[in-house]
């Protein structure tokens, strides 16, 4: 076996139940890339949860830095979306006074991504509560951005959610899907969706977005060096860059 030097470290914030995440980020890392994980107490994607979990943000968060990361990611869209605009990046503010470390949300590489790829009317599909998907999209319109479509697959439990077949994702991402929509949303980390983001893509004819593609791409463009991820989607194949400008933000 040849040995491949890591040269970079992404250090990973994923809820305690999450068992899909960690393997679908390994995929979709470049070989110089190393992943370092730390887990924040979540079992069920309900309201209250995705607000407790961030109690322990920066003790996590420093475990991270003890493996000096380059950088800190929470790649949760509910629990980063849920207190609305804004509230992303108040996580990230609290992770990198606790780090020292550049961080990152998974809501705010939502975003980055919609502006990369020209995205302003978008389709969203889960599998969590209809209430929890109501969130995500109200934060997803704050930022200027129509939310088209939702669909939501009123799984509770994480672990339920992480037994789901890949093939769940494309039969939401086609049923959210609408000819005006200019990408689709595929939210939840711990919903298998890497290996079917390319053949989604050719069914819908659009980009298609999710919570772990999204965040590995804003992630790699935050430490930089990295020019194509082949294999996973649009997105992370064409490598676009993170405008300096994201929906609903104002100009300095």
């Amino acid at each position: 076996m040849t040995f491949v030097a890591k040269t970079q470290r992404l250090g990973l914030l994923v809820p305690s139940s999450n068992f899909a995440q960690e393997p679908e980020f390994v995929q979709m890392l470049p070989a110089n890339v190393s992943l370092h994980v730390t887990r924040l107490t979540l079992s069920s994607v309900d309201p209250d949860s995705t607000i407790k979990i961030v109690a322990e943000l920066e003790k996590e968060s420093r475990k991270l830095a003890d493996a000096a990361v380059d950088i800190v990611v929470l790649a949760a869209t509910a629990p980063s979306t849920r207190l609305g605009k804004g509230y992303d990046a108040q996580l990230i503010k609290r992770m990198e006074e606790a780090t020292g470390k550049p961080a990152m949300t998974a809501a705010t590489a939502m975003l980055a991504s919609f502006a990369a790829m020209g995205v302003r009317r978008v389709v969203l599909a889960a599998p969590w509560s209809e209430e929890t998907n109501k969130i995500v999209g109200a934060f997803i319109e704050a930022h200027g951005i129509q939310v088209v479509s939702q669909v939501a697959m009123g799984v509770l439990r994480n672990n339920d959610i992480g037994r789901l077949s890949p093939q769940t994702a494309i039969e939401h991402g086609r049923l959210a899907n609408r000819p005006d929509a200019d990408a689709v949303f595929l939210a939840c980390g711990n919903w298998w969706t890497a290996s079917i983001v390319e053949e989604l893509e050719n069914v819908v004819g659009k980009p298609v977005l999710t919570t772990n593609n999204v965040t590995v791409w804003a992630a790699l463009q935050k430490i930089g060096g990295h020019q194509s991820v082949p294999g996973f989607g649009r997105l992370l194949r064409e490598m676009p860059p993170v405008p300096a400008i994201l929906p609903g933000a104002k100009a300095a």
